[in-house]
């Protein structure tokens, strides 16, 4: 069973940096989508970034700018690279892969940002 594992999460002042990692635990193909996602308290869970198989990335508005989404092919991970880190975006954050028939979560990292 392929687990997806996201790390990297923790504490920063408003302004400060972090970069999530969420690394697979075995062989995936056919991977067509790459996303992170994010969940505060009481509040949906909203997708934050996403990166095509032919390296198209989108972003939520409120991110753009900000966060940058990368991956690593060959250790089938996606990143998230979070600068310029505002208390709003303090949430746990998820990642997802995904194929034309299944979909990987992870169990999510927390990120909480101080004013």
């Amino acid at each position: 069973q392929v687990q997806v594992v996201e790390s990297g999460g923790g504490l920063v002042q408003a302004g400060g940096s972090l970069r999530l990692s969420c690394v697979s635990s075995g062989t995936i193909y056919g991977i067509s989508l790459m996303r992170w996602y994010r969940q505060a308290p009481g509040k949906q869970r909203d997708l934050v970034a996403s990166l095509t198989n032919h390296d198209y990335a989108e972003y939520a508005d409120s991110v753009k700018g900000r966060f940058t989404i990368s991956r690593d092919n060959a250790k089938i991970a996606v990143y998230l690279q979070m600068d310029s880190l505002e208390p709003e975006d303090t949430a746990v954050y998820y990642c997802n892969i995904e194929g034309k028939f299944w979909s990987y979560w992870g169990q999510g990292t927390q990120v909480t940002v101080s004013s």
